[in-house]
Formats: structure tokens, C-alpha cells, sequence
């Protein structure tokens, strides 16, 4: 296997842009609030969007790199040929758990559509801000995909030399 992480690109740039925003509106509000004595009332509600946008993102590129939290005793324990298994075993339970976030959130932003509800902030449609939770989420079980089967494909042809 070669040294190169995984590519999960699109992933990395949407996380470094939303959180150049975050700093810079954070930022902008501290200057104005020492100068000015007051403060712009968005940047709490956009800075809480982005840092949910720099999270799910940051998941898909872990999710790509093998490099989530998860407990490497198990897969060390394990024979070479049955590790395979343990990772679509890992697989199906993020999956079904994203899976659910993807239906309960897309459920979530339907019903803020429905009900036309604004933002308290700035006045925007919530919808726009709830559809990127599943969006994203659809994205990280791409992302984990990829991954199990790279996994199982490397451990598979080096014999069971490949490491986590």
C-alpha cells in the first residue's frame, strides 16, 4: 500500500472555506463590538451553520483516510482473514447510524419547509440550513464506503500485512 492518504478533496476545501468564514466573521464581530459597543446579531447563527458544515466535513475526510475513532484491539486480535469482516461489520453500523441521521434530518428540514420557519438571526428559511446535515451524511457514507472496500481489498491482497 502506498504512503498517500486517500483523497477526499472537495471534503477538505468545503471545511477550510467554512472555517475561514467563522474566523473572519468572528473576527469582524469582536473588532466592531470593541469599537462600536455593538455586535451583528448573524454571527452566532452562522458561525454555529459553518462549525456543523466544518464537522460533517471533517468526518468525510476521517471516514476516507481510515482514520476515525474506532477500537483497534479487536482488528489486532483478529485473524488476517477474517478482518474483512470485522470492517463491514464497522461499516453497516456507521451506515445505519448516518442512515438514520439522513432520514430524521431530511424529515427535519422537509418539515421546517413545510412550515415555512425562519431563522431567528437573519430571517432565512431553517431549510437551509437543516439540508446540509443528511447532505452531508450521504456524503460521509460515500466517504466510508470507499473506504471499507479499500480496506478489505488491501488486507485481502497483501496477505493480511496491511495496517489501519
Amino acid at each position: 500500500m502506498s504512503n498517500i492518504a486517500p483523497d477526499a478533496r472537495p471534503e477538505r476545501w468545503l471545511a477550510a472555506f467554512a472555517l475561514l468564514v467563522i474566523c473572519l466573521i468572528s473576527l469582524g464581530n469582536v473588532v466592531v463590538r470593541y469599537t462600536t459597543d455593538a455586535s451583528f446579531a448573524f454571527t452566532e447563527e452562522l458561525s454555529v451553520f459553518l462549525l456543523v458544515v466544518v464537522t460533517f466535513a471533517g468526518a468525510a475526510v476521517a471516514a476516507r483516510r481510515h482514520v476515525h475513532i474506532r477500537i483497534e484491539l479487536i482488528e489486532g486480535l483478529l485473524p488476517v482473514r477474517l478482518r474483512p469482516v470485522l470492517y463491514v461489520l464497522q461499516w453497516a453500523a456507521s451506515v445505519l447510524l448516518l442512515g438514520l441521521v439522513v432520514w430524521y434530518g431530511a424529515l427535519l428540514a422537509w418539515e421546517e419547509y413545510s412550515w415555512e420557519s425562519l431563522s431567528p438571526g437573519l430571517g432565512y428559511p431553517t431549510w437551509i440550513y437543516l439540508i446540509w446535515l443528511p447532505v452531508l451524511c450521504l456524503i460521509i457514507i460515500g466517504r466510508l464506503t470507499q473506504s471499507v472496500v479499500e480496506r478489505c481489498r488491501t488486507c485481502l491482497q497483501a496477505g493480511g500485512e496491511y495496517e489501519s
